[in-house]
């Protein structure tokens, strides 16, 4: 099977293939049209330490960072100029797939910053903000599903900003999200808004899950154990798939849909795997299904080009259907052995804001890095 014919095949079983990576670079050569034209990508997906490995990479950005020096902006407002000024360029490159696709694709992400997790107020004030400056209709803002991001969730939503919703872990929180995006939906209707141009993905984190789960496998020990290394995060995800199908098919969404509303997307992140003894393709190969996302690095994107592991045949592909029962016995199985379960993906989603504000970190700590030597050569060359 050649690679296109792969990529494609998944894209035509319902899959919208998103790319996790974004920089100036990319946009100025092409790489990213290229990818679109050739590849099926549909949407970009971005974070804090995506855009400071491009700033470091290159003199993409040595202009723009030369004029914010040059008038005194400081590391946040540089950021946040940098960041949206690449997010503004890439959905102009998606969007005619974003008309194309009746809005739903052509959409690429920009980050709340993630030290506002735990701050509900000030994360709809920063979606607010980012959705207005970026201004375009196919970004989406992302809001961490923390217990505080919930709420702003829902307040995003009603005002009509677009939601990637991130860092879920837990099917409760999956549950949790898909009824604040309904919440939203119900506030944007009584509002007057046009549900047809608000939309939403809710971000299933997968890799992260079999890299906390397994080693505590390892540690209980036994064959039993053993079989089940590196099957918690693909189960986790069935059961989010088989309860989006059961919410996004009730009596209170009928109500939404016939007002125009779009369903809230599964979205597959953290697809890259962690651990080398696991196919490259796993967390694509798994979990082909209508009406999902999965937004890979550009590796894992090239692994799949070439050997994602499909059935055989041309027709589409479902991975997920008629998976809920193993998969919710798989878990069960996970339990039983003494692993616990529930504890650790709240630990996931702890660690995960605290990796988001390192990240964030480390986003600022570059900008700063590169005004400075911005600056340092318009004194030296005024000296």
């Amino acid at each position: 099977m050649q690679s296109n014919d792969r990529l494609e095949r998944i894209s035509a079983s319902g899959v919208s293939i998103w790319l996790d990576d974004l920089s100036r670079d990319r946009l100025d050569t092409g790489e990213l049209a290229e990818l679109v034209s050739t590849s099926h990508v549909v949407g970009v997906t971005t974070n804090p330490t995506i855009f400071a490995a491009a700033l470091q990479d290159g003199d993409a950005y040595a202009d723009q960072v030369g004029d914010l020096a040059a008038r005194g902006i400081g590391a946040e407002e540089a950021a946040i100029a940098l960041t949206s000024d690449d997010v503004r360029s890439a959905t102009a490159v998606l969007a005619p797939l974003y008309t194309a696709s009746g809005f739903q694709d052509g959409r690429v992400s920009i980050e709340v910053d993630p030290r506002l997790a735990r701050d509900t107020e000030e994360t709809i004030a920063q979606a607010r903000r980012l959705w207005a400056l970026v201004d375009r209709p196919n970004v989406y803002v992302k809001i961490p599903a923390t217990e505080q991001g919930l709420p702003a969730i829902t307040a995003a939503i009603s005002e009509g900003i677009s939601v990637n919703v991130t860092l879920i872990f837990s099917l409760d929180r999956y549950r949790a999200v898909a009824q604040a995006y309904l919440d939203g939906l119900e506030k944007a209707q009584l509002a007057g808004l046009d549900l047809s141009r608000i939309a939403s993905v809710a971000s299933v984190f997968l890799s992260r899950i079999d890299a906390k789960i397994d080693p505590v496998l390892d540690e209980i020990g036994g064959d039993e154990a053993a079989t089940l290394r590196g099957g918690a995060a693909i189960a986790g995800a069935r059961l989010a798939y088989e309860a989006f199908e059961e919410i996004f098919s009730s009596p209170r969404w009928a109500d939404l849909s016939s007002a125009g509303a779009r369903v809230q997307r599964p979205l597959w992140a953290s697809t890259g795997v962690k651990d080398p003894s696991y196919p490259d393709t796993r967390y694509v190969d798994e979990l082909i299904a209508p009406h999902v996302v999965n937004t890979m690095p550009e590796k894992t994107l090239q692994a799949v080009a070439d050997h994602a592991r499909l059935p055989d045949g041309d027709g589409p592909v479902d991975t997920v259907h008629g998976t809920a029962v193993a998969a919710r016995e798989h878990l069960d199985a996970v339990v039983r052995l003494g692993v616990p379960y529930e504890r650790l993906l709240t630990e996931l989603e702890e660690e995960g804001v605290e990796k988001f504000v390192a990240s964030q970190n480390e986003l600022l700590g570059t900008v700063q890095s590169e005004l400075d030597k911005a600056a340092s050569r318009t004194n030296g060359a005024t000296a």
